[in-house]
């Protein structure tokens, strides 16, 4: 779904990256009035999920190939506008180091998957959760609203292919850019992720979110919400007389959630390492996503030319293409782009939320 280098006009690619500029600004200031500052560190640790979901690819009948993504993974963790910064930090990484996704296609890129899938995502997870009142109400919300996430990202997608030959087109009526209209571009994304490929948004997304809830589940931002009201009703019930039992109480608790936070982490630890380790299994699928055809390769694909657009377009060579190091065998070259990539995620996250200023915590007469 990663859309390349040139298959989008620049007039395309500047008008995606206007629309997402006051989403990513209200994600932004969201994320710092509502997520508390040791969730935006864990925000790396989502960005670092969903970057190496997009690793394993998932090949169908016909040639080509997919990817789950981890959206609506991560708005169940810690809400749809910490998953929008998770995953647009995450295919700014891919398109700048590792030549996944065009540098100049990044705010289509970020609108579809980063904007269109966890906030479809989320809110139909939203929705079923509360009607859904048993204990698995939460894991069919996400299956479901992972499912309905995926498929929105594929349909914008599909839109922005299919647009650019009924726009841009040359004096002999060839296509500048993405030589496939709509009655080719819809269907040609749509059905792997009507089938296949949201199949595997949906095992990702509610394998990963019953891990996490068996195991840490202090990291799902309503786990916080909850302790917090507890421990502001515990707080107005033993004012007073009872200000040093609580004060006591309130130490062996924070010493608690110490330790299970570090249990937690652990565990998710375990989780994203089993993850990176596996990475090489997307190197089995054979073929090229739809739609990410190099500039080599588009004319064989039935187009029957090269559009000029993409010969002459723009070009930013990857640090590490394809996720490959020379003269390193392919497979442990995938698993250490997979190491770098969710270190540097983790990292860049930490820092952020290191440089957050403490909330002022209100204090009740």
């Amino acid at each position: 779904m990663h859309i390349p280098e040139n298959y989008l006009s620049p007039q395309t690619c500047g008008v995606m990256a206007a629309a997402m500029i006051p989403v990513w600004g209200v994600c932004i200031r969201k994320v710092k009035t509502e997520l508390p500052k040791e969730k935006i560190a864990l925000m790396g640790v989502g960005a670092a999920f969903s970057f190496i979901s997009m690793m394993f690819n998932i090949p169908i009948p016909g040639g080509t190939t997919g990817h789950a993504v981890g959206g609506t993974l991560i708005a169940a963790l810690l809400g749809p506008y910490a998953a929008c910064l998770s995953v647009s930090v995450a295919l700014l990484l891919q398109a700048l180091i590792f030549g996944d996704g065009g540098v100049l296609a990044f705010g289509a890129n970020s609108f579809n998957m980063a904007f269109a899938l966890p906030f479809v995502g989320y809110a139909v997870y939203s929705l079923l959760r509360k009607w859904i009142r048993r204990g698995s109400g939460d894991l069919i919300g996400a299956g479901v609203g992972a499912y309905l996430g995926i498929n929105a990202a594929a349909l914008c997608a599909a839109i922005e292919f299919g647009v650019q030959p009924m726009l841009f087109r040359d004096s002999a009526g060839n296509a500048l850019y993405c030589p496939y209209g709509l009655n080719l571009s819809v269907p040609a994304m749509m059905i792997g992720h009507l089938t296949v490929f949201g199949l595997a948004e949906v095992v990702f997304t509610v394998a990963v979110l019953a891990f996490v809830k068996k195991t840490s589940p202090d990291m799902i931002m309503g786990a916080v919400r909850r302790g917090s009201g507890a421990s502001g009703s515990m707080g107005s019930r033993t004012a007073g007389t009872e200000a040093g039992s609580t004060g006591s109480r309130t130490a062996g608790m924070e010493t608690a959630s110490a330790a299970s936070g570090r249990k937690s982490g652990r565990a998710v630890s375990f989780l994203l390492g089993a993850l990176i380790l596996a990475t090489p299994l997307g190197l089995l699928a054979e073929g090229t996503a739809w739609g990410e055809w190099g500039v080599d390769e588009i004319a064989a694909t039935g187009a029957g030319y090269t559009p000029a657009g993409m010969l002459k377009g723009f070009s930013l060579k990857a640090l590490v293409p394809d996720y490959s190091f020379a003269g390193l065998p392919e497979w442990f070259g995938y698993i250490l782009s997979a190491v770098i990539g969710a270190a540097v995620l983790i990292i860049v996250f930490r820092l952020i939320g290191d440089a957050k200023k403490p909330q002022k915590q209100q204090v009740q007469a």
